[in-house]
């Protein structure tokens, strides 16, 4: 666990990529991963930025992130899991929408997680048993009751397209049930959504753990619950369905994405 002074290092470094992630955009740069897949020197940027940073500041801390390699995780250590940019697309077509989104794995479980928008100067935040804070205010989940009147969010899975059949009934379902859809194109800030009352409930499958980690500390902190698809505990070192919610609608969604 971090200590306070930590914690707060940690977070000075997570805002310090504002200017960073500005002047990286001034001369962007885009590569194609693969099918709606991509990065930006933005996202090299940021990464080198954090990893150098908290080598110097934790050297006993190793880094999973998205665009290096990870390999021979062990469950027994700690890792800085690292999203440099969620949400490179909208990164891309200015959308406003995109984090960076850290997390700190400690022997099976997320113990620290930030999430900064830079471009709402929004970092959320949180450190196990804690709470969650937007901004330096402590945030939880909405406590609507009425799933008819929920706002969900959805990740429509755009890299593996051969999914849509499947997915799309289930968003259906959804859709039907709730009030009203919503696609941030950031798995991070949709959990952050649901943290501070935005959004009651969040779905996509097959995501990384940099997409998830710090996000479902911030939701857990707030009150809320993020599990697998199937209620289960979210593996952090591994991909993974992922359901997020204010703690009323759990079993609501886990019937509604169970594939029929």
């Amino acid at each position: 666990m971090l200590t306070e002074t930590q914690k707060n290092r940690v977070l000075e470094l997570v805002k310090q990529t504002k200017p960073l992630i500005y002047r990286e955009m001034s001369q962007e740069k885009v590569t194609v991963k693969g099918a709606a897949d991509y990065v930006t020197n933005v996202d090299f940027a940021v990464q080198e930025f954090l990893k150098n940073s908290l080598c110097e500041e934790f050297p006993q801390v190793s880094m999973i992130a998205e665009e290096k390699e990870n390999r021979d995780l062990s469950e027994k250590e700690s890792y800085w899991i690292l999203d440099p940019i969620d949400g490179t697309t909208n990164l891309i077509q200015d959308y406003h929408l995109s984090a960076v989104s850290l997390g700190l794995y400690e022997k099976g479980e997320i113990t620290f997680g930030a999430v900064y928008n830079p471009f709402t100067d929004e970092l959320f935040h949180a450190a196990k048993g804690e709470g969650a804070f937007l901004n330096g205010k402590k945030i939880k989940v909405s406590t609507l009751q009425d799933f008819k009147d929920a706002v969900v969010s959805f990740g429509s899975s755009p890299y593996e397209k051969n999914r849509a059949k499947d997915l799309f009934p289930v968003f259906y379902r959804v859709f039907m049930n709730c009030a009203d859809f919503r696609r941030t194109g950031s798995a991070a800030l949709d959990l952050c959504y649901i943290a501070c009352g935005r959004q009651h409930g969040y779905i996509e499958q097959n995501l990384k753990p940099w997409d998830y980690s710090a996000g479902s500390l911030i939701l857990a902190e707030a009150r809320g619950i993020a599990v697998t698809w199937e209620g289960e505990t979210l593996p952090y070192l591994k991909n993974s369905d992922v359901l997020g919610c204010a703690p009323q609608f759990l079993e609501t969604l886990k019937e509604l994405v169970k594939t029929k």
